[in-house]
């Protein structure tokens, strides 16, 4: 039987980037789902191939977004981006049934906990990091980051110089689209 090393995953603490020898990150992954190191796990796979480029890469697997957010500082700032991967499945069907009932568990998660990710992580993570972190990219992927998303959603963001007011929350779809192509003129 194979013996596994600590380095053989990537990590996600300081501790194990330490056991690399590493003083920096190039890149930290942000997931909404628990850390698995299998190809149907989006976050993992990119991961891997940030790594196999030769970048320095961590991830953090469901950060706390509750408490005073030290999930979002251990790692401190990477010397390129930010990655948020909200997870296999959609934020909403994962914490909704069709019935619009809360569901008991999460499959992505430890002991099938339904309480380890925020709803929309895409959001939710990227407001913390920009909050901590203003002037480092944030690049979004996954589900939660498709156009369907952008449209349907609850929130549109602009860059932090945009001149024009940001749509809130309560925003309607008109509005949006107003935002927008207030933007692109």
């Amino acid at each position: 039987m194979k013996e596994y090393r600590l380095t053989d995953w990537l990590p996600t603490t300081k501790k194990e980037v330490e056991l690399r020898g590493w003083d920096e990150l190039d890149v930290i992954l942000f997931s909404g789902d628990a850390y698995v190191d299998h190809p149907s796990f989006g976050a993992a796979v990119i991961g891997r191939i940030l790594e196999a480029e030769g970048l320095r890469v961590a991830i953090i697997p469901q950060p706390n977004w509750r408490d005073d957010l030290r999930d979002f500082k251990k790692l401190g700032r990477p010397r390129l981006f930010f990655g948020i991967s909200p997870g296999c499945m959609d934020s909403m069907v994962n914490k909704y049934t069709a019935n619009k009932r809360l569901r008991s568990d999460d499959a992505y998660t430890p002991d099938a906990r339904p309480d380890m990710r925020p709803e929309y992580p895409s959001i939710v993570y990227t407001q913390i990091l920009k909050k901590l972190f203003p002037d480092v990219p944030v690049v979004l992927g996954g589900i939660e980051a498709s156009m369907r998303r952008l449209t349907i959603g609850r929130t549109v963001y602009a860059p932090a110089s945009s001149s024009t007011a940001e749509p809130t929350h309560s925003s309607t779809v008109w509005e949006r689209n107003r935002w927008w192509n207030l933007r692109k003129g």
